[in-house]
């Protein structure tokens, strides 16, 4: 009697994907420890079986290039002219768009209030919720004060069952809440495994691409804030977006990371409200709400994220050390940069602050990574290291080298204006954007070549 074939084992990476033969504490692809899981692998007649798709797909046939329409006439506005922003400019039919952030930061109240304007503008939009009930969600709509005719709710996690509700209803936009949460009956590992969450992706690809609909997934994010699951499931989607926001702020912003249908790094700013999320349209505004004025260690910086020109506080602490070794703590900007420009300022302006602790925040929560910002931190250092209070009317920014030279930026023009708008009356500049800089007439622009140079101008 021939004796079955047990099927064989492979022990696959949570991190990065790549499959082992033995178990390992350490990935050696990724270097990630203790994330390797033992799965069943899947067979080559299995894998091809289900690989051509869930539903009924269209035929494909070869388009010559000037035929094809543009994705930009094709959009669809979301009605929430924040998310729209992100996306660049609205909703792409056929798109694939992943949503991640923190657990309880806004990603299904949003993405509910996204399916009710889509609903009401475009037809049937089916959302798909893993972990919660359809009570639940009604619950939050309720609260909302949304009340959508043509959005259809289905508490399911098994893909099959959930494309064959997609081929009966044929909605015109589909959620799911969330992606790690669903699992394919063709597979024999658990939901949220690597394979899983690959498979599943796949297939609401090849749906999003076959039917024109855009799809929205929701994922789960690790302990560091990256989007839980391989990295192959962001190569995948079209879009990805991050939630960010502190708990104890009212304020969210929802950060493109890949987009391939507009500009990356694009952002939109929300406030969190007991009627759900409210686009904020002057971001500048809300962060510079509460500034205090006549402080030192505070000064306005002007930052772009994506398109969009925004003024952010930053704040600067120095205090003298009780210990031998001076602490350095940072949020909302790179530690690693801050550290380089102290030692700039040390070494090039005579400021002996190597030796201080060291404080620096965002107000707000705002998270800036762009190199203009070196500015407007070398000035918030400066000003609580001599105590004196910077100008509340003026902004500052500029790229700063390690010989105490201040770098041109792009877009000034857009910056100084933003400015003006938010009634500013001075403005700090590199002065390699004095040639060809377009202003108002009501801001005085000071050009500056060196750190020194913009010291003198601020203080």
């Amino acid at each position: 009697m021939a004796k079955s074939k047990a099927p064989k084992l492979v022990f696959v990476c949570q991190q990065c994907g790549s499959q082992q033969p033995k178990w390992m504490g350490k990935c050696p692809d990724c270097g990630e420890w203790n994330s390797l899981v033992e799965e069943k692998a899947a067979s080559a007649q299995g894998e091809s079986s289900h690989r051509g798709g869930l539903f009924r797909m269209r035929e494909t046939a070869t388009v010559a290039y000037q035929d094809i329409e543009s994705q930009d006439d094709a959009r669809q506005p979301s009605g929430i002219e924040e998310f729209d922003r992100v996306l660049g400019g609205g909703i792409v039919p056929g798109s694939l768009v992943l949503i991640g952030g923190d657990p309880g930061i806004g990603k299904s109240t949003l993405l509910l209030e996204v399916s009710d304007k889509l609903s009401s503008n475009y037809g049937k939009v089916l959302y798909v919720s893993g972990e919660e009930s359809e009570r639940q969600i009604k619950l939050r709509g309720e609260r909302l004060g949304i009340n959508p005719t043509g959005l259809y709710l289905l508490p399911e996690t098994c893909l099959e069952r959930i494309f064959q509700e997609i081929d009966r209803l044929d909605p015109q936009a589909v959620v799911v809440d969330s992606v790690q949460t669903v699992f394919s009956m063709k597979l024999e590992s658990a939901p949220g495994s690597v394979s899983q969450v690959r498979e599943v992706a796949g297939q609401f690809l090849m749906l999003a691409k076959n039917r024109g609909i855009p799809v929205f997934l929701i994922g789960h994010v690790t302990k560091d804030g990256s989007i839980a699951g391989p990295k192959t499931l962001e190569h995948i989607v079209d879009t990805v977006l991050y939630f960010e926001g502190e708990r104890h702020h009212n304020h969210r912003i929802i950060r493109a990371v890949k987009n391939r249908f507009g500009a990356a790094n694009e952002v939109g700013v929300f406030e969190m409200t007991g009627r759900g999320l409210v686009p904020v349209l002057n971001p500048s505004g809300l962060f510079l709400n509460e500034r205090p004025v006549g402080v030192s260690g505070s000064v306005v910086t002007a930052c772009i994220e994506g398109t969009r020109p925004m003024l952010v506080e930053l704040q600067a602490l120095v205090s003298s050390s009780k210990y031998g070794t001076a602490r350095r703590m940072t949020q909302g900007v790179d530690g690693n940069r801050v550290s380089l420009l102290m030692a700039m300022l040390e070494k090039r302006v005579g400021m002996q602050v190597l030796a201080d602790d060291v404080f620096v925040n965002v107000a707000g929560g705002m998270t800036i990574d762009e190199p203009a910002a070196d500015l407007g931190i070398v000035a918030a250092i400066a000003s609580s290291f001599r105590n004196l209070p910077v100008d509340e009317r003026a902004a500052v920014f500029g790229e700063v080298g390690l010989a105490g030279e201040v770098r041109a930026t792009s877009q000034a023009s857009v910056r100084v204006r933003e400015a003006y708008a938010m009634g500013f009356k001075r403005c700090v500049i590199p002065h390699g954007n004095l040639a060809g800089l377009d202003y108002d007439d009501g801001i005085e622009v000071i050009g500056v070549r060196n750190v020194a140079d913009a010291l003198e101008a601020l203080f």
